[in-house]
């Protein structure tokens, strides 16, 4: 027994064709649209990424110029503060140098052109005063909402000459003002070198009922 063919599907009326039609071509413009606002958007996106890489390179060439800078004025302000303490002509040199975004710094001092180690200049004294300057500097760049600008410098001057010990404090005590530092310093040698420049001198002594602090009169 064969089979009857399907019956035709009914003709739609012109009148619903041309409604289909324009659905149609109304969700082809919406979607024509919305690939335009995403082509246009990528572009954006495209645009903005190399200026990201621009950016990124004027910054990091800012930093860097700006940490040279910096670091000029800790040259310059630290071989001050070696030649006054010290009374002698030399320099501190700090060599920068800038790798993916990192700065590192090698320094030396100078002595009539040659070049000296920091860690034996002048038996410890070139250290002794160097690291306090550069720990100033360092708390200088703390948020001071969450830091307390205090320094502790516990016998910072062991290596110093006993007549060369007045002059430390002294750059010390100038250099707390001018940054707003408080600063405590430690020291076996003779309280008389610090009366003129610190506040308040304190001797601390062990005594036979333990440790005894006494202050000393100005």
């Amino acid at each position: 027994m064969s089979e009857l063919p399907a019956p035709p599907l009914p003709l739609r009326p012109p009148a619903d064709t041309r409604l289909r039609l324009e659905r149609l071509a109304a969700i082809r413009a919406t979607e024509q649209r919305q690939l335009d606002a995403m082509t246009t958007e990528l572009e954006e996106v495209r645009r903005r990424i190399g200026l990201a890489a621009s950016v990124s390179a004027a910054l990091e060439a800012l930093s860097e110029q700006l940490f040279k800078e910096l670091l000029d004025v800790i040259q310059a302000k630290l071989s001050i503060a070696l030649q006054e303490v010290l009374e002698q002509d030399i320099q501190l040199v700090a060599s920068a140098g800038w790798r993916n975004n990192r700065a590192s710094v090698d320094f030396h001092i100078e002595r009539n052109g040659q070049a000296e180690d920091i860690q034996y200049g002048q038996g410890g004294s070139v250290a002794n005063i160097l690291s306090v300057g550069l720990r100033m500097f360092a708390l200088t760049t703390l948020d001071k909402a969450t830091h307390r600008r205090v320094l502790v410098l516990d016998e910072q001057d062991c290596w110093l000459r006993p007549d060369l010990v007045p002059r430390l404090v002294k750059i010390v005590h100038d250099a707390g003002e001018a940054l707003g530092f408080q600063v405590l310093m430690i020291s076996h040698h003779d309280p008389n070198s610090f009366r003129e420049f610190a506040d308040k001198v304190y001797r601390i002594k062990a005594g036979a009922n333990g440790v005894v602090v006494k202050q000393l009169d100005a």
